[in-house]
């Protein structure tokens, strides 16, 4: 009996010492794990309607071209960085900025959409022209060229005025191709997992030049949006043959732009 007490003692040092190991080793895999969660978050695209998007990621919400007043997004989440391409109706709805709660966004614009906006807005603003990129939230975003090529539609869409842009989000980059035409600067894209193309004549492109940008700069996905022209709809299941006719390694994804359509 005289031994008992030290071998027990010992015994409690022993596994008191495990313990505490395995808490330590706990907490550092917990650790690793939540930043390996934070660089795969999911990407969540939501479909408003035309060229108007939703990007939720990492507790970070995006939109894209808001418009259509706040009654569009209703049961959305309110923005922390809201994007917009172009000054044309369909991209840039000042009454919608008015109406949704921005207190907390950034806004990135090229410099004729900050021409239009409110000096109140100004704080928010962060100018960007073609090239030129910004990080918030821990996304880059780089803002590329969205311009016409045919000789009618000059025009509605001038080289350097608007701005397409590739997010770079939970280690994925996604293009939001704006109002263009195929333009060298589409068809030179790198490395895109997630590309939203318009195709809407008379002020962009066919499904045919859209179809035939796509399959130079090869994305792992395209997403056909921005696609009602005046009076025709763009025929997305065409686009999708030409696609995958060439290269069905590209996964073509039709979401439902225009929702009102539906009913």
């Amino acid at each position: 009996m005289k031994y008992f007490k030290p071998i027990f003692l010992l015994v409690v040092v022993i596994l008191s010492g495990c313990i505490n190991k395995e808490k330590k080793s706990s907490k550092t895999d917990t650790d690793e794990a939540l930043v390996a969660k934070n660089n795969t978050q999911e990407v969540v695209i939501i479909p408003i309607e035309h060229a108007t998007t939703v990007v939720e990621w990492n507790n970070t919400t995006i939109y894209i071209d808001p418009v259509g007043g706040s009654a569009a997004f209703d049961n959305q989440k309110e923005p922390d960085l809201i994007l917009i391409t172009d000054i044309h109706g369909d991209h840039f709805s000042l009454e919608t900025l008015e109406e949704l709660n921005t207190e907390k966004a950034k806004i990135m614009v090229p410099q004729a959409v900050a021409d239009k906006i409110p000096e109140k807005f100004i704080p928010q603003l962060d100018v960007l022209n073609n090239s030129d990129s910004k990080e918030r939230y821990g996304i880059t975003v780089e803002a590329v060229p969205m311009y016409n090529l045919r000789e009618e539609a000059l025009n509605f869409h001038t080289k350097g005025r608007g701005n397409g842009y590739v997010l770079n989000i939970g280690g994925q980059r996604i293009y939001f191709s704006g109002d263009t035409e195929d333009i060298p600067e589409m068809r030179a894209l790198k490395n895109i997992d997630k590309a939203f193309v318009c195709m809407n004549l008379p002020y962009t492109m066919t499904e045919d030049s859209a179809a035939s940008a796509v399959l130079e700069f090869e994305p792992k996905q395209v997403y056909p949006y921005h696609y009602r022209g005046r009076p025709d709809v763009s025929d997305v299941v065409k686009f999708k043959k030409l696609i995958n006719n060439s290269n069905p390694d590209i996964e073509v994804v039709q979401l439902d732009w225009y929702p009102a359509d539906d009913f």
